[in-house]
């Protein structure tokens, strides 16, 4: 053989394994295979929820993620609540059930209390029932019902106020905004959305509540409006940065000021879109896709980490037990 050809080839193959190797640690190592063009976070699989499901409802307690009813893998609708241990990734499944069977409920925590509100019953006929889950009892009560009964609305709470926004009703979008305060046990009716949408994505920042994307009245319309209310002043902002993406059937969290939305559905398909929202900059950022592309699932975030439960993997309904788990960049 050539003397010349002898250390090249020897150098081919020695590139070739080094190569391969580097794949290797790629493919079998997502915090390598999370990097750039996207960002330092990545995605880690949790402990699989025991019951699929879709549309369901996702609230935490800190550690303690709750998911809460939705639709099970017959069709049906379920009253099924499991909590998920982020710190020992197991699940806990002897949580008292809804007081009724629910899918597309809103959800928000106060005072300690999970409030579920809302949210769709047999037939799609819209609720206004509000159910408040206590741990320490484990037991649901029943507070002063919504005024207005709708499914797949928006509910965050502002200086121990309940804010539901939005939704829909027989198929009909709401513009409407109703705020609980859970110590008188009333309602009051506040300022309308400037945009009548449901399945849209909401997250609070700096005492202002984002509503952000969603669907028009009867349609799978996706829009990718951006609105923000102001509690204090019973006001809106609409002139606000467009998501990049049209999407419905999203969840939305916020982290360190910070707005993250997630999944959706389209006719075509599903979204695994992971959007982050700079209020400050009014900027978007395209963050790492979610692995498995779902709408209808339940979000949370708890000490740098996004947990996507549940959702369907395909548009309609679809189920999965996916409990996704986002480390968001440390740095």
């Amino acid at each position: 053989m050539n003397n010349f050809l002898t250390p090249v080839i020897f150098s081919v193959f020695i590139l070739s394994i080094f190569s391969f190797i580097v794949f290797l640690v790629y493919v079998s190592n997502p915090s390598f295979a999370a990097q750039s063009p996207f960002g330092k976070g990545i995605w880690m699989e949790g402990a699989a929820m025991p019951n699929p499901r879709t549309e369901v409802t996702a609230a935490n307690l800190d550690e303690a993620v709750y998911v809460m009813g939705g639709f099970t893998s017959d069709g049906k609708i379920t009253d099924i609540v499991e909590m998920y241990n982020s710190t020992d990734n197991t699940w806990v499944q002897n949580i008292k059930s809804l007081p009724l069977p629910l899918h597309h409920a809103s959800v928000d925590i106060y005072g300690g209390q999970i409030y579920v509100i809302g949210g769709y019953t047999g037939n799609w006929i819209p609720s206004n029932n509000l159910f408040i889950y206590d741990p320490a009892t484990n037991n649901w009560t029943l507070g002063n019902p919504m005024p207005t009964p709708r499914g797949s609305s928006n509910a965050n709470f502002v200086n121990g106020i309940l804010y539901v926004i939005g939704g829909d009703s027989y198929d009909h979008s709401h513009v409407v905004v109703e705020g609980y305060d859970p110590i008188a046990n009333e309602w009051m009716t506040l300022s309308s959305m400037p945009t009548a949408r449901h399945h849209a994505g909401s997250a609070v920042v700096d005492g202002n509540i984002y509503v952000i994307g969603g669907r028009l009245t009867g349609s799978l319309i996706n829009v990718d409006i951006n609105e923000k209310y102001n509690p204090v002043l019973d006001e809106w902002t609409t002139d606000l940065e467009p998501m990049p993406s049209k999407r419905s059937g999203i969840a939305a969290t916020s982290v360190n000021g910070s707005i993250y939305v997630l999944g959706g559905e389209q006719n075509r398909g599903t979204f695994d879109s992971n959007e982050r929202y700079d209020s400050d900059t009014d900027t978007w950022t395209e963050e790492l896709p979610m692995p498995t592309a779902r709408h209808g699932l339940g979000v949370a975030s708890y000490d740098g980490k996004i947990y996507a439960i549940g959702g369907g993997p395909h548009p309609g309904l679809t189920v999965s037990d996916q409990n996704e788990i986002y480390y968001l960049n440390q740095d």
